[in-house]
This record gives C-alpha cells, sequence and structure tokens, in this order.
C-alpha cells in the first residue's frame, strides 16, 4: 500500500533538487529567500507529521500492544520480536527502519529521509514518553480500531512527507533488481510475518493480526485520497454534445470530446461515426453523474475506471506534502 503515494513524494523531491541544483548567477549571488508558501507547507508538514505520530501511538499502545497484536510491515516484525524476546518497541522500530532510512535518501530523495526520520524518532518517543489508556479489551474492537488509528497514523505522517513504515521503501528498492513488482514484495514480506505470527504465536492472533493490517491499508487509502477519490467516465452516446454540456455546466467538471466509430453490439456493425465524451469526477459526483447522463440518454453506454491522482483540469486536487 501507499505506493503512489511514495512515488509521487519521489517525483516531487526531485523536482525540488533539481531547482536547487541550478547554478546561479556568478555575477549577482543573492541569499536564497524562503517565501510564505514555502514556510506554510513546512507548517502544514510539521501538523500531519506529529499528527500522525500520534495517532499511530495511540493505536498501538491502546489496542495491538495489549491485544498482542501485529500489523504488516517493520511495524509488524517490530511487535513480533517484542513479544517473542521482549525487547522494547521504541529501540526496534529505530533499529529496523535504519536501512531503509538510508534506501528513502537514495530513492526518494533527502527531503523525505529527514522527514522520515523525524517521524520514526517521534513515534518511538511517543511509544516510550506518553501513557496512553487501554481502550477495550475485546478482540475485535482492538484489531479493527487499532488497524484504523495506525493506518490513520501512517496516512497522516504520508500527507507531511515522512514515511512511518520502511516496507514500501525496501519493495521500490528490490523492484529494480528483481522482475517481481513493489506490491509482489510487499505481499511476500507480510506472508512471511503473518505465517511466522501463525506460528510462533497462534493462528487467531494471526487472523486478527491480518484483520487489522486490512483495517490499516483501507484507513491509509482513505486518508490520502480521502472522499474525493476519483473516477475517470467514458461516455459513448449519440446525444453527446448534451452530455458535454451538462458536465461542464450543471457540474462544473472539464470534459474531452473525442472522435471515434460505432463497433459491434447487438444490432450488428455500425462503423457510423460519434464523439465520445471523457471526464473525470469525484466518487460523491459519479452518482449524480450517472443520474444526469440516464436523463439525457437512457442508451449511452459507459465505462468507469478509478484515478489514481490528476494534475490540472478543473479538478480541484489536493496537494500531497
Amino acid at each position: 500500500m501507499l505506493i503512489p503515494q511514495l512515488m509521487l513524494l519521489r517525483k516531487r523531491q526531485r523536482a525540488e533538487s533539481d531547482s536547487l541544483s541550478k547554478p546561479m548567477p556568478q555575477q549577482s549571488p543573492r541569499p536564497v529567500r524562503r517565501g510564505r508558501r514555502w514556510w506554510r507547507r513546512q507548517i502544514t508538514n510539521a501538523f500531519f507529521l506529529t499528527m500522525g505520530v500520534l495517532c499511530a501511538g495511540f493505536g498501538l499502545e491502546s489496542f495491538l500492544l495489549p491485544g498482542g497484536f501485529l500489523d504488516g510491515g517493520v511495524t509488524g516484525v517490530s511487535l513480533l520480536l517484542r513479544q517473542v524476546f521482549g525487547l522494547p518497541l521504541p529501540v526496534l522500530i529505530i533499529a529496523l527502519n535504519v536501512p531503509f532510512m538510508i534506501m528513502a535518501s537514495r530513492q526518494l530523495g533527502r527531503g523525505v529521509a529527514i522527514r522520515t526520520l523525524l517521524s520514526v524518532l517521534g513515534l518511538a518517543a511517543v511509544l516510550a514518553l506518553v501513557p496512553f489508556p487501554i481502550v477495550t479489551e475485546d478482540k475485535l474492537l482492538i484489531s479493527v480500531f487499532g488497524g484504523f488509528f495506525l493506518g490513520a497514523g501512517i496516512g497522516l505522517a504520508m500527507r507531511g512527507g515522512g514515511v512511518l513504515d520502511g516496507t514500501e521503501i525496501m519493495a521500490i528498492y528490490l523492484s529494480k533488481t528483481s522482475s517481481l513488482t513493489v506490491g509482489d514484495i510487499i505481499l511476500a514480506f507480510n506472508i512471511v510475518i503473518f505465517s511466522v505470527a501463525a506460528y510462533v504465536l497462534s493462528v487467531e492472533t494471526a487472523l486478527y493480526s491480518i484483520l487489522a493490517y486490512l483495517s490499516a491499508a483501507k484507513t491509509v487509502d482513505f486518508v490520502i485520497d480521502g472522499v474525493e477519490e476519483y473516477t475517470g467516465v467514458t461516455i459513448v452516446s449519440g446525444r453527446s454534445d448534451a452530455i458535454r454540456r451538462m458536465i461542464t455546466e450543471k457540474l462544473g467538471r472539464g470534459a474531452t470530446v473525442y472522435s471515434g466509430k460505432r463497433g459491434y453490439g447487438s444490432h450488428g456493425h455500425q462503423p457510423s461515426p460519434i464523439d465520445i465524451v471523457f471526464t473525470v469526477v469525484t466518487r460523491l459526483e459519479l452518482s449524480q453523474l450517472k443520474s444526469e447522463v440516464e436523463q439525457i440518454d437512457r442508451q449511452a453506454f459507459m465505462v468507469m475506471h478509478s484515478v489514481k491522482d490528476t494534475k490540472g483540469g478543473m479538478i480541484k486536487k489536493r496537494p500531497l506534502h
């Protein structure tokens, strides 16, 4: 999980480093000034990182640690080693994430590596110093809400430009030297963790840990994408001009119209030209779009697919800090 967000962080860091690496004029060197936007971004990043660390610490101390459950990734390995060998969790989190911080400096840039270091150190400090209360002893609630708060913490840290778990960084690094994809590496890594947990601890603990991991993964996606998850919609209709006007004038969204030809269908081959409308809307607007299209043309053919990110156009996208 989190791979598209990590790639966005990598692209942004490269752009920042390229802009900073441009040679300054020799004849009139000037000190670099930090504008208000830069300071606002740094304050926002610090806020997200702080809230992410506190939220993740709450999920661990109030739910997962008392319940003896695990999570995926480096955090899951740290929790497993703590239960087996009794080692302090803050030390394990720092020690196991050090190699991934080095990878982050090479793969995602120095800025992301520094924010990742601050996030990991902050989480270790919270676990060592902040006494969070135990909320419940119900195993199902522990796994679901423990994963929820831990995932929310990871997602907030991602929005602040840092990483609380180095598994994704490792997966990006290894995928360049093997035929496996990033998702394959993460999946294999977590399968090993939960298999060892089932053998060393118990099958029940491993199953509850998998539930906590799934809850955390879904929460991370929600925190990063929010309710404004984008959907690309392709509409094939004989009344494409009316549909295009509805999208731009009534919904206030952009639309792209490109020429096409009808193919084979229920009425045989129809090689007549037709305009095809493509637009990108949020998940909340999708229902309204389908309703409006149905009022214009009940026979319209619509294809919908998820869109990870957008740039430009008439879509308002929150920046990933």
